[in-house]
């Protein structure tokens, strides 16, 4: 009880900080960490070590991401390249299926894609689209966001539906089959939440361009346009496709080339650079720190550090003992379906990361799975799944992808807490209720 005191504590201070005394969320959340790894009587050589590991362990695997993301954005932005998708796909689904569109792009790319990188490589188009069809620019990238996390926590390949599939023992087939039906159920009420709730929120997105000022000779091509977004979801996808384990494409140099331009980080790295080709006429000075490139690295820098520090306060969760203190506390429960559920949806609320709530629930499940009567092997398959539901919810201040999301559109965090964590929960229960239906027809 005194931990579950402190870690609320914690965050009311942080999030007190943030709303009511405007103190930048980079240091309430930097600060909230170390005040939380006292307060926790941690060592201090642990303090220092989680804010180390948790700071440069998400700046490595996040912040060049988001850097080269907010890149591509702003050339696509800034030469109306997202201009010209945004008008293509009004003219092909229309300006009330606008919502709908981004959250089943979300879905879909998020599948071989970490969900933080699909919203920051579809954020200009969520904006553009936003722009075009006169929606709050809130709905469009929530509706992309929860579509995002939907597929990212329940469909292989991504790190954490595989990992728990593999520590369980259950059939990846199996897991990708059922989890494409349980996301895709769970996207319903998303869908109905999104164009009920959060298009009321006002938020007005902001372009690098007043797109009236442009002549329509200025614009790139559309397949030019989607060029940069598309050829950096193809290698990431492809790379995926070739670690499968019964190695679509042999072990030879052509596996070595696609694994090291497959990476996230080298994948982006060459949207980017396909990016420059989008300005009519290209000039150096827009690689300069004067020009596009350095304004890009101004509206990067502060969705990083505020990423890095959240990832802080994740990792010092973490490093206290906080998922001990979860699992000690549920494990000897008999709940079934929903006790797997219930720890990863803890753990994720608690330390913030999908992946390692995951992965800590499924080992700690594994060897219980003969008592709690989910050893058969469809069980196994839904226990994979119940996980995955859990380690949906709650993604708030501590989540990276929150603030993704919150700083990437400029929402408040009261805004991203109403759209973007609510729809975390909704999607969580949703998965679970359809799960435990299945049991009982399928099980």
């Amino acid at each position: 009880m005194l931990t579950l005191l402190i870690i609320l504590v914690a965050l009311a201070m942080i999030l007190i900080a943030i709303v009511k005394f405007d103190i930048h969320p980079f240091l309430a959340l930097f600060v909230g960490a170390i005040l939380y790894g006292l307060m926790m009587r941690m060592p201090t050589e642990l303090i220092i070590k989680s804010i180390s590991e948790g700071f440069g362990g998400v700046i490595g695997s996040v912040g060049m991401l988001i850097l080269l993301g907010v890149i591509m954005g702003t050339f696509l932005e800034k030469t109306g390249g997202a201009i010209v998708i945004a008008d293509r796909i009004l003219k092909w689904i229309g300006e009330k299926s606008v919502n709908l569109s981004m959250m089943l792009s979300g879905w879909v790319l998020s599948i071989p894609v970490f969900g933080d990188s699909t919203i920051i490589m579809m954020n200009p188009i969520a904006k553009s689209l936003s722009v075009k069809s006169k929606i709050s620019y809130a709905a469009t990238i929530v509706a992309l966001s929860l579509g995002a996390m939907a597929s990212h926590a329940l469909v292989p390949p991504t790190p954490g539906p595989i990992a728990t599939a593999g520590i369980l023992g259950a059939d990846l087939g199996q897991v990708i089959f059922w989890g494409v039906i349980v996301s895709l159920i769970a996207l319903i009420p998303l869908y109905i939440f999104v164009s009920r709730f959060v298009v009321k929120i006002p938020l007005e997105a902001k372009m690098g361009i007043d797109e009236n000022k442009l002549e329509k000779k200025q614009l790139p091509p559309f397949f030019a346009a989607l060029t940069p977004v598309l050829v950096p979801l193809f290698l990431i996808i492809l790379a995926s496709i070739a670690n499968y384990p019964t190695r679509p494409f042999g072990e030879g140099q052509f596996f070595v080339v696609i694994q090291f331009i497959g990476t996230p980080v080298i994948a982006l790295l060459l949207g980017a650079i396909l990016s420059f080709t989008l300005p009519k006429k290209f000039e150096v000075r827009l690689l300069s720190s004067s020009g596009w490139i350095g304004e890009s690295i101004l509206l990067a820098a502060p969705v990083i550090f505020i990423t890095g520090a959240g990832a802080v306060f994740g990792k010092m969760l973490q490093n206290s003992g906080v998922g001990d203190l979860v699992t000690s506390s549920m494990s000897d429960a008999n709940w079934g379906i929903f006790l797997p559920f219930l720890i990863a949806f803890a753990l994720k609320t608690a330390q913030g990361s999908t992946t390692v709530a995951m992965i800590t629930t499924a080992s700690i499940i594994a060897p219980i799975l003969g008592p709690l009567g989910l050893d058969s092997e469809t069980m196994k398959v839904f226990t994979a799944l119940a996980i995955g539901a859990g380690s949906l919810a709650v993604s708030h201040a501590n989540d990276s992808g929150f603030w993704v999301v919150t700083q990437l559109s400029g929402m408040s965090i009261k805004q991203g807490n109403m759209s973007h964590s609510l729809g975390t929960v909704i999607a969580s229960v949703t998965a679970i209720l359809s799960i435990y239906i299945l049991t009982l027809v399928v099980g």
